[in-house]
């Protein structure tokens, strides 16, 4: 049942982390999810113990997104009070000059939050100058559109005019009302007319704004491909001789893993990934669900849960980015070649 009040929340909370002790590979994710509902549930002291928790020096697993992090630790830190350590936690984010969006959004969001408008404006700026670089021939991602719509809120409240990061944001923007009137500032004014036109016009904005929201949402897990590194594979079928008619060796695992996702991309699947499995992981899961390892309808069910447990990777990689495989080559250069 989905959570509602401050009690569910918190009976969540634990429930998520005594399954992260379950699943110390998994901790970082279960964990931050626990930390979202001690947030939501008013607990933001406890929250912040589990973001330290992850970005311990002596944390049994080095968190994988430390920036990440802190950057939601500066967020809930300035909620209830902390507002000196979260300005300095922020101004941190801000010089590690993170490649995901996301430190980037929530740091930036933070300030506007609490009317830090200029700042905001120049976090939401570095993070595009930094991720995009050039909105001429810029295509944001999914997760870099939100530093485009920040910004362009940010700039209405300040009155500033349009420049080419405003315009990008227009293009890309799906709403059917256009940005400009959304970001509006002077709207709150329509909430107290006595016209029904004007009150109309408010209706319409705001059932476009609940709808993008909806639509983030309600974003499902990726489709996920599931990836066996060589030392996890050889260990797999050393362990279960009989799934290797599922793979007859590692490198026709790895040109399937990338043909499968090129034709679901082909089919217009959106939102793919890969998920990277290990055999003592797959095995507990096996255990979990009462199935021998050895039978191969459990191996997609094995990627989904870890897709769902935010253990997948998007795909395809930027060329210039790292291949999803580990080779240490380029994705363009590698399985990423036409």
């Amino acid at each position: 049942m989905r959570p509602d009040t401050p009690a569910d929340h918190i009976a969540e909370a634990e429930r998520l982390e005594r399954t992260a002790g379950l699943y110390p590979e998994d901790a970082e994710q279960l964990l931050l999810q626990a930390a979202a509902h001690l947030e939501l549930a008013g607990e933001r002291d406890r929250a912040t113990t589990l973001y330290d928790r992850l970005l311990a020096p002596d944390a049994p697993h080095p968190a994988s997104a430390p920036v990440l992090i802190r950057a939601l630790k500066a967020s809930n830190l300035w909620e209830y009070g902390h507002e000196a350590e979260a300005r300095a936690i922020i101004d941190g984010v801000r010089t590690a000059s993170p490649r995901d969006p996301a430190p980037w959004v929530i740091v930036a969001e933070s300030l506007e939050s609490h009317d830090e408008l200029t700042q905001a404006q120049e976090t939401y700026t570095a993070a595009l100058d930094l991720l995009l670089q050039d909105a001429s021939d810029a295509t944001p991602t999914y997760e870099q559109r939100p530093l485009l719509f920040g910004r362009h809120r940010v700039r209405r409240l300040l009155g500033t005019t349009h420049d080419a990061w405003d315009t990008l944001a227009d293009e890309v923007s799906t709403s059917p009302v256009p940005l400009d009137e959304l970001h509006d500032p002077k709207r709150i004014w329509s909430l107290g007319s006595d016209n029904p036109a004007e009150l109309r016009a408010e209706i319409s904005r705001i059932q476009a704004e609940l709808g993008s929201y909806r639509e983030a949402l309600s974003r499902p897990f990726p489709v996920a491909v599931l990836h066996w590194p060589s030392t996890e594979l050889e260990e797999l079928l050393t362990a279960y001789p009989s799934l290797e008619a599922e793979y007859p060796s590692h490198e026709a695992h790895l040109s399937t893993i990338e043909s499968s996702l090129r034709e679901l991309a082909a089919s217009g699947t959106p939102n793919l990934g890969i998920v990277t499995g290990t055999v003592p992981s797959y095995e507990a899961f096996a255990a979990s669900e009462g199935s021998d390892p050895t039978d191969v309808s459990l191996l997609p069910q094995y990627a989904t849960t870890l897709a769902a447990r935010g253990r997948a990777v998007g795909w395809p990689p930027r060329p210039e980015a790292a291949c999803w495989c580990g080779s240490g080559r380029v994705y363009g250069e590698c399985h990423g070649r036409p």
